[in-house]
């Protein structure tokens, strides 16, 4: 038996990223598909599920499809596990992997050993980074952080950032908002 198991489809946010994506408002979304301000409200609160033929007109009034719309659903499921790696021998050099399946509004990624340490970050969300094994050096806003195991750095949205491990076999989590994710006001549009 899995961890995880298929579950609904929660098509609400789906809609809610496609309409914001367009600049469209539900009133027109409503005017367009002919389905109520309220009920299309409904629908973007997974407070209802829309029947096929509302989908349908909501995905029309969105200038998508239906399957398309399905296709970016998150699933209803709140829990899933994510296994550790299996205990071989690693092999050498950086590694990553994602500590969360799907389209959520978190996102974390384990990263073992080093990486680019000349490549720069920024993201649009809020970000916190853990150091779980060995120490890293982080270089934001013109200041270097020196951080050893247990401890974490918080950056805000918009912040440059770039890092790099210090000590081999380094181990830092990072959990960060996800991009699709209204958390902060983007600071790169006017």
């Amino acid at each position: 038996m899995g961890d995880h198991k298929e579950q609904p489809l929660r098509v609400g946010a789906a809609v809610r990223r496609r309409r914001r994506a367009l600049e469209l408002t539900l009133a027109v979304v409503a005017e367009r598909s002919g389905l109520s301000v309220p009920f299309l409200s409904q629908i973007e609160n997974e407070r209802a599920r829309p029947s096929t033929s509302s989908l349908e007109k909501v995905a029309d009034a969105l200038r998508t499809t239906a399957v398309e719309l399905l296709a970016a659903a998150d699933p209803a499921c709140s829990v899933d596990v994510v296994r550790a790696e299996d205990p071989e021998p690693a092999t050498p050099g950086p590694r990553s992997r994602s500590l969360v399946r799907g389209h959520h509004q978190m996102h974390a990624q384990e990263f073992t050993g080093d990486h680019d340490a000349g490549r720069e970050f920024q993201y649009r969300n809020d970000q916190l980074m853990y150091v779980a094994d060995g120490a890293v050096e982080i270089e934001a806003e013109g200041r270097a952080y020196r951080l050893g195991r247990g401890d974490t750095l918080y950056l805000t949205g918009g912040v440059r950032h770039r890092w790099r491990a210090t000590v081999s076999d380094t181990r830092i989590v990072v959990v960060a908002v996800a991009e699709h994710i209204e958390a902060v006001q983007d600071r790169r549009r006017p």
